[in-house]
């Protein structure tokens, strides 16, 4: 599908803001429990976040939720949300938006936006390493439980935190020429293309979870020898491989560097 005619801007008025929250559902499908609230979404937009739609005439097909944050001085936009109606998936449009946060932030001497995400959803982790070109250096176990979403398949909720350094040469390098600096990989971590069947069965939920559960120990004790996600690869057949080098710090702040 063509998104040439949907339009990005920012959501304004309560009831653009109960459009984020209905796709919410409609993507995810949360219990009502669980799903981010009206309220912050106007918290986000009031207080230096972000709420980016995507509008395909007057129907929303897609948005962005950050909020702001601190980390050693620096202020940083956490992306806590982003959504794709199904029949707008694999357009491009999850990019535009994050291209659109990326954009938004450069503007506002923003440098650093951060998201979590599945390290088991292969066509994501595709998307946020090569196509935007973020890295990879932390790993938080079941960080927000057992959730109620059929996407996590009553696996533990275990996120990659992206780090997307928004001015390093490795993004600008990305946008300019279609594809990521050469990396020199250390070590690599794969995921099956299988992932997906596995884990919405639940006699082979068990199969994905020792992915899981193998991954996660690869990737602890590869951040704690100091290497990085830097890369992604996928084969003929759909499986997914981590890529992990040595990440220099001289790459993140431009001020710093």
């Amino acid at each position: 599908m063509s998104t040439a005619s949907v339009e990005l801007r920012r959501c304004h008025g309560i009831e653009e803001f109960r459009a984020c929250v209905a796709l919410q559902k409609e993507v995810w499908n949360f219990t009502d429990a669980e799903l981010v609230p009206l309220r912050m979404f106007v918290v986000a937009d009031k207080v230096g976040g972000q709420v980016m739609g995507a509008f395909d005439g007057d129907v929303m097909v897609g948005f962005a939720l950050s909020v702001p944050g601190t980390r050693t001085g620096h202020v940083y936009l956490h992306s806590h949300m982003l959504a794709v109606r199904k029949d707008h998936r694999n357009s491009g449009l999850g990019r535009r938006l994050k291209l659109m946060q990326r954009e938004d932030a450069m503007a506002r001497g923003i440098e650093l936006i951060e998201w979590t995400f599945d390290p088991l959803e292969i066509k994501n982790a595709y998307l946020n390493l090569e196509r935007l070109g973020a890295i990879a250096r932390r790993y938080n176990i079941n960080q927000y439980g057992i959730t109620s979403s059929p996407l996590q398949g009553g696996l533990p909720s275990d996120r990659l935190i992206a780090e997307w350094w928004l001015k390093s040469k490795r993004v600008e390098t990305l946008l300019e020429a279609g594809k990521n600096p050469a990396i020199q990989a250390e070590s690599s971590i794969s995921v099956p293309a299988q992932i997906y069947d596995w884990k919405a069965a639940a006699e082979t939920r068990a199969k994905a979870q020792q992915v899981q559960e193998r991954n996660r120990e690869q990737f602890l004790r590869s951040f704690s020898h100091g290497l990085a996600v830097l890369g992604y690869e996928r084969d003929a057949e759909g499986n997914g491989k981590f890529l992990l080098g040595r990440w220099d710090e001289k790459w993140s702040y431009a001020s710093e560097a």
